[in-house]
């Protein structure tokens, strides 16, 4: 491996080998029980959780993304999954008030186990990585900027939990690839 590469995979990798097995356990199995999973993130992490949003999609599952027009409501028996690195998040935090409200199980994906948004949440996954929040004032210790490595981990993160899924509710690959858009 080239030594460009290798220090950028080796922090996403140990950062990797930090998550609870059963905490990531634990969320797949309540997603893939859900009646419906809608997902929110902000910057960058809306990239990552729009990507797991469509392969639950994939999966069969009812999915969609808050904010956008397809977005399904959320209510009983129903998830509302962020992400929060920096945890104290305040568009997360009015999302999540308004899944409880309706009676939505509030979950979270956070580097701030302590942040609000944990602290508010039914349940949290944590990924101990440097976010935007812990990269300020010479306390950067990554060699990525910014919130990079929480960004990295959630994709791999998110792949691993649709392998989990997969195995839960029995999905097939061709029956993936079924529900892959045939519009490209």
């Amino acid at each position: 491996m080239s030594e460009l590469y290798k220090p950028v995979l080796d922090e996403i990798g140990a950062v990797m080998g930090k998550i609870s097995d059963s905490e990531m356990n634990a969320l797949c199995r309540l997603i893939e029980g859900a009646g419906r999973v809608v997902v929110y993130g902000c910057g960058r992490e809306a990239l990552q959780i729009k990507g797991f949003a469509m392969r639950l999609y994939h999966l069969g599952l009812n999915a969609g993304v808050a904010g956008e027009m397809t977005a399904p409501p959320v209510g009983a028996g129903d998830v509302f999954l962020a992400t929060s690195g920096p945890g104290e998040l305040s568009t997360v935090l009015a999302l999540m008030g308004e899944a409880k409200k309706a009676g939505a199980h509030c979950a979270i994906i956070t580097a701030e186990p302590k942040g609000s948004a944990a602290l508010a949440a039914d349940s949290v996954l944590v990924i101990p990585a440097q976010t935007m929040a812990s990269d300020q004032a010479g306390s950067h210790s990554s060699a990525m900027p910014m919130g990079s490595v929480f960004e990295g981990a959630l994709f791999v993160l998110f792949e691993i939990m649709v392998q989990r899924i997969q195995a839960l509710s029995g999905a097939k690959s061709e029956d993936m690839r079924a529900q892959h858009t045939n519009l490209e």
